[in-house]
């Protein structure tokens, strides 16, 4: 059937040794059709109800996305990729906003409301991450999205491991930032605001390869069920988001 999404060879092989094995219970169905079904409804941003049947049942698509999520298994997937080819001596950190649609409203549970929050944007989620020298994500948070970028910055930059850089822009500009990043011996390319009664001195140049954490935000929201938010639980959202950077950036 045309218009169908299937994982290459090549992506398949960098993916099954992953997988979690000897699990009890019955047999599951064959993981790549599955798995190729999930990244189908995240490239596509049909309903789950919707995936089509080539995939196998669309409960079971869902079931294992939701199931595989509530264990943190695609973030460890992510993980396992990164940890085998990110280039971090220089890293750039931002966020993205991400309207919520009103399917993605009444989840329960959680310290953050689901990360969703009211921002100029109307009721957004913030994606937060950090990209590697060559602009791919490789860690990643939710906010609310009226949670300051600067804000949630520390919790997302204690895994950049040892950037010898860290750009960002003037969202990020902090004088304890600042020092926190000296201190973990990173050198922070962030232009000052411009209320600051001190100019603050960068490196200009080295600046100009920031654009490349947008280009992935971009490149990110070509998966639909991305650039909009239909998940009511923020453990899916991020999941979901977690899948679509395996597939644009890492396989």
């Amino acid at each position: 059937m045309a218009g169908l999404f299937w994982l290459s060879d090549e992506a398949w092989a960098a993916i099954e040794s992953h997988l979690p094995k000897n699990q009890p219970g019955a047999r599951r169905v064959d993981d790549r059709r599955v798995i190729s079904g999930i990244f189908h409804v995240l490239k596509s941003g049909c309903r789950w109800g919707d995936c089509p049947a080539d995939y196998g049942p669309a409960t079971t698509v869902y079931n294992r996305f939701n199931r595989w999520s509530a264990r943190g298994f695609w973030l460890k997937l992510l993980d396992a990729l990164v940890d085998a080819g990110a280039v971090t001596r220089s890293t750039a950190i931002d966020s993205t906003y991400i309207k919520a649609q009103r399917s993605a409203f009444g989840g329960k549970g959680g310290p953050r409301a689901q990360a969703i929050g009211r921002s100029r944007g109307g009721q957004t989620t913030k994606v937060h991450a950090l990209t590697d020298v060559i602009g791919r994500p490789y860690a990643l948070m939710l906010t609310p999205g009226n949670v300051a970028d600067v804000k949630a910055a520390p919790e997302l930059l204690a895994r950049m491991g040892r950037a010898r850089y860290v750009l960002a822009d003037k969202g990020y500009d902090a004088d304890p930032l600042r020092r926190s990043l000296r201190q973990a011996g990173a050198v922070p390319v962030i232009p000052g605001r411009s209320n600051r009664k001190r100019a603050v001195r960068y490196d200009r140049e080295r600046y100009k390869g920031r654009h490349l954490i947008e280009n992935a935000f971009c490149r990110l929201k070509d998966f639909r069920r991305i650039a909009t938010r239909y998940d009511k639980l923020a453990a899916n959202f991020l999941s979901g988001v977690a899948l679509a950077t395996a597939l644009a950036f890492w396989l």
